[in-house]
């Protein structure tokens, strides 16, 4: 272990993660999680280093490289790869690490610079971040009255084209809580398994491992958890007492109307929190059919399944677009939460901003349109089907309800019973909620209820 610690250091570990993300276009989430895995010898607080370092380099991406090009004779975008991310990481670590001397920060990018094999480099390295050090106050941010768009983008680190998307939706006062927003602080929300624990049994039970626990904003069985070092050590995890969701996914189950011996199917499972949740309200009663893509989604859901312990679900995999003669009619309750463009996650994923485009949100709307046409025939008459997306893309969200309704049978549906009285709104009244990062303490995430007419 302490070989592996002197062989590679958190920063270079980071730099790796940072490569893989921005480079090979891979999933920042998917990279972080299984590089953490890898190092699970780490202490804790290099782990939260290498963390902070990387979804904090990422998410302020666009403005590192605005300062960057302030300061550099080379442009950002004409640089290697590797430098350009070593620069990116080590601004990132000078302008918003307080705790790492600015000394430290240059010193180590130097000598990362060097050892994976840019040694001619390693006095440019040095240079741009000599001078910022030296000079903060050199650079110059667009002016808010006069460059809103140029602003918001810069500042929130944000690509100038879906920052108008966004004001083309939205108002301006808004659309800038919803990115100040992504760079909150993140905490862990997670369910209580109430079949196994209670609340405050779970409470006292993380406490005692010294996770730092407070209640959620909305529902009574949702907690906030963080100062823990690796979830998978945690023996509630392992035992099932509790799954990770955020509230904004939990509100899907608590909408539904569940009842004892309902049959659900969820079409768009992975990784099965929503799937779980409903497993858990049926009370040991019913079943839920937890479907998704590939076998690898599928394992995923599975693993869940196996340590919750739930008896009354189980995991297929199925193409949402393929018509299930069998399940034609036969659902009291179709969950339909599907590929969406994430832009209401970009606080946790925030490499979505940088990836999505607007023909990518076009072809996410046919896609929903898609597979809603081939799963609202799983519903019995009378019965619901609840619609949800994790973004805040009205074309993908009241838009896409819309259109459904116009083309089948089905009305909207109030959701105001189930609803805590602090998101009461008069869109919950008519069947529907937007969730929005700054205005709601949760995911942006869109859920809408409709009732198959008989």
């Amino acid at each position: 272990m302490t070989d592996k610690k002197e062989q590679i250091s958190a920063r270079e570990i980071a730099l790796g993660i940072l490569m893989d993300i921005v480079q090979n276009s891979n999933f920042s989430h998917t990279v972080m999680s299984r590089t953490l895995n890898q190092y699970q010898y780490l202490e804790k607080q290099d782990r939260a280093f290498i963390t902070r370092l990387c979804e904090g380099t990422i998410e302020r991406m666009l403005t590192l490289d605005y300062i960057l090009n302030q300061y550099s004779s080379v442009k950002v975008n004409k640089m290697k790869p590797l430098i350009r991310n070593l620069l990116r990481m080590s601004l990132y670590q000078v302008k918003y690490m307080d705790q790492i001397p600015d000394s430290a920060a240059c010193n180590e990018a130097v000598k990362l610079a060097k050892k994976r094999g840019f040694g001619n480099l390693s006095g440019f390295v040095n240079g741009v971040l000599r001078n910022i050090v030296r000079d903060t106050k050199k650079v110059s941010f667009p002016n808010e009255e006069t460059e809103k768009e140029f602003f918001l983008s810069v500042v929130y680190s944000v690509p100038e084209w879906l920052v108008k998307h966004f004001l083309s939706q939205y108002d301006y006062t808004l659309v800038k809580s919803m990115l100040e927003a992504s760079f909150q602080d993140k905490k862990t929300i997670i369910r209580c398994n109430t079949d196994k624990i209670t609340v405050e049994d779970l409470t006292v039970l993380l406490k005692q491992n010294k996770v730092t626990v407070e209640p959620g904003t909305y529902l009574p069985y949702a907690l906030k958890i963080w100062d823990y070092n690796f979830l998978g050590q945690l023996n509630a995890f392992k035992k099932g007492y509790f799954q990770v969701q955020d509230e904004s996914s939990m509100l899907v189950g608590a909408v539904s109307g569940v009842r004892s011996g309902d049959y659900i199917i969820d079409v768009c499972a992975a990784p099965g929190g929503k799937s779980l949740h409903l497993a858990e309200l049926l009370k040991s009663s019913g079943h839920v059919d937890s479907r998704d893509v590939s076998e690898a989604k599928v394992n995923l859901i599975n693993e869940n399944i196996l340590r919750n312990g739930y008896t009354n679900i189980k995991a297929y995999v199925t193409d949402a677009l393929i018509l299930d003669e069998e399940s034609i009619e036969k659902a009291d309750i179709v969950i339909a939460d599907l590929p969406c463009s994430g832009l209401g996650v970009i606080s946790k994923k925030p490499d979505i901003k940088y990836n999505m485009t607007r023909e990518k949100q076009k072809n996410l709307v046919k896609l929903q349109r898609d597979i809603l046409t081939v799963v609202q025939q799983y519903v019995k008459k009378g019965g619901t089907l609840l619609y949800s997306t994790c973004t805040v893309n009205i074309e993908e969200n009241l838009e896409n309800v819309r259109w459904f309704t116009e083309h089948f049978d089905y009305r909207m549906e109030s959701i105001d019973e189930f609803l805590p009285s602090s998101l009461l709104c008069d869109t919950s009244k008519e069947g529907y909620i937007q969730l929005l990062p700054g205005i709601h303490n949760t995911d942006g995430f869109f859920i809408a209820k409709l009732r198959r007419k008989n």
